[in-house]
């Protein structure tokens, strides 16, 4: 199974921030993002605090992808459960810790073509989870992802977003497959 590792250099900058940060934590917060949307193609949440902010805040997003974690501990009962909605559709992906798996790539490729909603759930970890999505995403959709103890990031995809974060996994060579 081909997969992208995250090398420690990349590390760094992988933290930089990718879009625009919405400072705090809540459905506050979510609201001030929803407010600023602009009838994007497709929303993408990644995270599960993010995706229940989102959620509780009354956006049910194109797809969003969990992982039952958050800052890398079980995610509360209310998450959980504040994460789910009748409407998503539900698909589960193998994903361990520092990599984005084939598996994965052909889901969210999948995933953009459709109209239901859908919900990825990452057994192991989806915080790489939105290098793909903005590679992938239609021109102007919207990818927002949390920053632990800092809030959440909107990255508008453009073409050079897009051209950058394809840089990026480019230089996400495994070593050896695992």
């Amino acid at each position: 199974m081909k997969r992208y590792c995250l090398p420690k250099e990349l590390r760094v900058e992988l933290r930089k921030l990718h879009g625009e940060l919405y400072k705090g934590d809540g459905v506050e917060t979510a609201r001030h993002i929803i407010k600023d949307l602009n009838n994007p193609p497709r929303i993408i949440s990644v995270g599960d605090i993010v995706t229940y902010n989102l959620l509780s805040a009354g956006l049910v997003p194109n797809i969003s992808f969990v992982d039952n974690k958050t800052k890398r501990g079980a995610t509360s009962a209310e998450v959980l459960h504040g994460t789910r909605h009748p409407h998503f559709k539900t698909i589960t992906v193998e994903n361990p810790p520092g990599t984005i798996t084939d598996e994965l790539m052909t889901e969210i490729s999948k995933s953009m073509k459709s109209d239901t909603p859908i919900q990825i759930f990452i057994n192991g970890e989806e915080d790489l989870a939105a290098l793909p999505a903005i590679a992938y995403a239609p021109l102007s959709s919207v990818v927002i992802y949390g920053l632990p103890d800092e809030g959440a990031v909107l990255v508008k995809v453009t073409e050079s977003k897009r051209k950058e974060i394809q840089s990026l996994l480019d230089r996400m060579k495994c070593t050896e497959e695992k």
